[in-house]
């Protein structure tokens, strides 16, 4: 007799419970990270590792594999299917699976929009909460793609802001013109073509070798990714004002379910003290690194770019058309019905952000703004148990 997929995962889920009980009593808890040892992103896991076993009292042990057990594009899969207990998982690349997460990530260029004195540089802070509070409260249609992945979203990560790191000076529109633009979102994609490039899609692991091969000549990405992805090595040229924007869409420790719910209470609720400390730290470690990224670029002679005036005015207004085209691409690609409603809330939710981390000034502080603010909210009676 033919046996079902359904009872099949029945059958090894029942299997890991009674073979290792619960994940509190289990071995060490594997972490995938699609990025390498000794990135940024290695650091702030591998601290994060550290701040799960505080939290616990020891009782949860966690061990990173930074681009080994599974790479970028292989996590959200990986992390479903037990293969990583805990992953980091950047939703760009599972369009089908996180659309309601997405929209809201594709939002991020409307920083350009708000005022650069209150931002104050701490765009990527106030960004980074709006999307975890958005994420835990006020959209269950985003816990919803979770679940049906078998995971459960406990900490966010976020990149600082992006610009254009290419092989070639690119600061005016007849320059963008034809070039081939590594993005990491639709809204970048809808810039890019915007102004006559065309846009690529790479995994952050093939970055790196796109740029030296050709097939790209930019990245939109952050600065630190000079150091973090070797694309120092490359890069000649940035232009870091323009597409702007940030990537918030990544589940920094996504538990694959059926271990979440091996977790005594408790356990659970050390777990989210953890992701406030990492979705602190996230942008925080970022900030830092920007300053050795900018050296960095020094040292190698990469030349650093202010737009045209006009191609930053136009990338404005093609940020205000966009959300509309956002909520319309959602609704028609993705079934996304909700779409202006919740690109209101978050807006909402954003714009008092910006004003609760106008006076952090360490990631201590932060983290402690996130725990209070968000992650100390959530029910760990319930969440994540259906």
């Amino acid at each position: 007799m033919a046996i079902t997929k359904s009872v099949t995962r029945a059958f090894l889920v029942a299997m890991f419970l009674v073979g290792f009980g619960q994940a509190s009593a289990a071995d060490t808890l594997r972490l995938a990270l699609g990025y390498p040892p000794g990135s940024k992103a290695d650091e702030v896991m591998q601290k994060y590792a550290e701040t799960v076993k505080q939290y616990t009292d020891g009782s949860l042990s966690v061990k990173v594999y930074p681009m080994s057990l599974l790479s970028a594009a292989e996590i959200s899969d990986g992390v479903r299917d037990g293969i990583a207990d805990i992953g980091v998982m950047y939703t760009v690349y599972f369009p089908a699976m996180y659309p309601h997460t997405n929209l809201v990530n594709e939002s991020a260029m409307q920083l350009l929009l708000l005022d650069p004195e209150t931002l104050n540089g701490k765009e990527a802070l106030a960004f980074e909460a709006a999307m975890s509070e958005f994420t835990l409260f006020h959209c269950p249609e985003c816990l919803e793609e979770y679940e049906k992945q078998n995971q459960v979203y406990t900490a966010n990560a976020t990149s600082i802001s992006y610009g254009l790191l290419c092989t070639t000076p690119v600061t005016n529109q007849d320059q963008l013109k034809g070039k081939r633009i590594r993005v990491a979102g639709s809204h970048w994609s809808r810039w890019a073509q915007h102004f006559g490039a065309s846009s690529v899609s790479l995994t952050i692991n093939e970055t790196l070798e796109g740029l030296s091969q050709g097939v790209i000549d930019c990245s939109i990405t952050s600065p630190v990714e000079l150091i973090n992805l070797g694309l120092g090595e490359v890069v000649t040229d940035m232009t870091l004002a323009i597409p702007g924007g940030l990537y918030a869409g990544a589940s920094a420790a996504g538990f694959n379910q059926d271990v979440w719910q091996g977790l005594t209470e408790e356990q659970r609720r050390a777990v989210l003290r953890a992701g406030a400390a990492t979705t602190a730290l996230s942008p925080w470690a970022s900030l830092e690194q920007k300053a050795e990224a900018m050296a960095l670029a020094d040292k190698e002679g990469i030349k650093q770019h202010d737009p045209d005036p006009a191609l930053m005015e136009a990338t404005r207004e093609f940020v205000k058309a966009d959300m509309d085209t956002i909520v319309n691409y959602y609704a028609k690609n993705h079934g996304v019905e909700r779409g202006k409603e919740m690109l209101d809330s978050f807006h909402e939710i954003l714009v008092r952000w910006v004003d609760l981390v106008e006076d952090v000034d360490s990631v201590e502080e932060l983290e402690k703004l996130y725990w209070d603010e968000i992650f100390s909210k959530v029910d760990v009676g319930t969440y994540g148990m259906n």
